[in-house]
């Protein structure tokens, strides 16, 4: 994983390397020491490539605008996988490079319908996806103008630009400015359950939509999930027969991703598989 003289930061990077079950030790330790006698620590899932260990520490609301914090946990979220399709250039398809980032249109809201000269439009449970970026490297203050590339597989398991019959499509994938309280926010559909993961998003962070053109300058690769009991009731709607089935066979303990944890990385939801749900979550980052 990524002397005493460099710092607490410094020093955090050289215990937190040390074999995992002393590590996790050290993780409540230290946390305990940040947050203060009497505070206990907020569960993290584990380390992130630039360094932040996700020691939690709880913020209040001070009010909007780019200077208010959150109340929720001050930690960065996991780094983890892009997977084989995240169609940001950094891989190719078919057809050659994948890269929707840069498409005419990508800067979009819903998602739903392919944009640049494909028309396919991506049919399943209506889902409003609201993610809020937070700067942990700033004391968790709201992050406007960051930008988050987002994309997820249909109903049926599949991603637009791999996958047999759809890669000429680009549905399901969508770049996002954050607002003035540091939102983004997607309409899409409710993602299948193919077979070997737990149903999941992926989105990668940019610092600002300038530098969302290009993958070489994201800050944060992460994915996210959603309860077990919304996967079940959302299931039961119609085209989403697989899912049933391979949602049966993974758990989040066994799943390659969420297995060390989904503290950070679990959605708040609500609605239904009828009207459709409105998932949230807080992201933090270090910008």
């Amino acid at each position: 994983m990524h002397d005493h003289d460099l710092g607490l930061g410094a020093d955090l990077e050289r215990m937190l390397a040390q074999p995992a079950s002393r590590r996790q030790s050290l993780r409540w330790l230290l946390a305990g020491a940040v947050a203060g006698p009497g505070l206990l620590p907020l569960a993290g899932c584990g380390g992130s490539s630039d360094g932040s260990y996700g020691i939690s520490t709880s913020t209040s609301t001070t009010g909007s605008g780019s200077t208010g914090s959150t109340s929720a946990s001050c930690a960065v979220i996991p780094e983890e996988t892009g997977g084989p399709y995240p169609g940001d250039g950094t891989n190719r398809n078919a057809n050659g490079v994948a890269n929707a980032l840069v498409l005419s249109g990508i800067v979009r809201s819903d998602i739903r319908a392919s944009i640049a000269g494909a028309s396919g439009v991506a049919a399943g449970v209506p889902l409003t996806i609201r993610l809020q970026l937070v700067n942990v490297a700033g004391g968790c203050t709201l992050a406007p103008g960051a930008a988050l590339y987002l994309w997820h597989c249909t109903r049926e398991g599949g991603y637009s630009m791999y996958s047999n019959g759809i890669v000429g499509e680009n549905y399901l994938r969508g770049v996002q400015e954050a607002d003035s309280e540091g939102w983004v926010t997607f309409t899409t559909i409710f993602p299948g359950c193919y077979d070997g993961r737990m149903p999941h998003v992926h989105f990668e962070v940019y610092p600002s939509l300038a530098k969302a053109g290009s993958a070489a300058n994201r800050v944060k690769t992460s994915q996210f999930t959603f309860p077990l009991a919304t996967l079940n009731e959302a299931y039961t709607a119609s085209g989403y027969g697989s899912s049933v089935s391979n949602l049966s066979r993974i758990s989040y303990a066994n799943d390659n991703v969420f297995s060390d944890g989904t503290s950070l990385q679990m959605a708040s939801v609500t609605g239904n598989a009828t009207q459709g749900y409105v998932a949230t979550l807080v992201v933090g980052v270090s910008l």
